[in-house]
């Protein structure tokens, strides 16, 4: 386990359990949203951005948070561990709402608030994105080693067993 994503619904927790299994594996983690969004709330370019996840790519060893479906498989070719956080929708929306007002390492700015778009991605994602999401495992199955938690009892049950 030296190449890892953490991918799932936003809300779910993603950030912080790639956060914890980089403190148990000493792997250095990388956060799309932080190569993607600038601090001013706008973003890179496309180009910019995959030239950035390239240059992640080419490393030895990292976890990359986020994701991004449109690089989705190109991080699935590249990984050897893939962890999904698929979990109900409700814990996602009271995930994504509680860190309303908190500085994060994972984002370059503090939410203010639950923007209704936001909310509504993450209400629609497990129809909009889910599916493709499990079509892409489905592909990448035989090479990867493939963790689905549906729940965060679940997901702290396997970093349990690092410590």
């Amino acid at each position: 386990m030296l190449k890892i994503i953490v991918i799932g619904s936003p809300g779910a927790g993603k950030s912080t359990f790639a956060r914890k299994l980089r403190d148990v594996t000493g792997i250095p983690l990388y956060y799309l949203d932080m190569l993607w969004h600038k601090p001013d709330r706008t973003t890179i370019s496309r180009e910019e951005f995959d030239r950035g996840l390239e240059e992640i790519l080419k490393k030895d060893r990292w976890i990359i948070d986020g994701n991004y479906q449109r690089t989705l498989e190109i991080r699935l070719k590249e990984c050897d561990t893939v962890f999904l956080l698929d979990f109900p929708l409700e814990m996602c929306l009271e995930g994504a709402t509680s860190r309303i007002g908190e500085k994060r390492e994972d984002l370059p700015w503090t939410e203010p608030e639950l923007d209704e778009e936001f909310k509504q991605w993450i209400i629609d994602f497990p129809k909009t994105q889910l599916p493709e999401i499990y079509r892409l495992i489905e592909r990448y199955k035989k090479d990867k080693n493939i963790i689905i938690f549906h729940s965060r009892e679940e997901a702290d049950n396997y970093l349990g067993r690092f410590c």
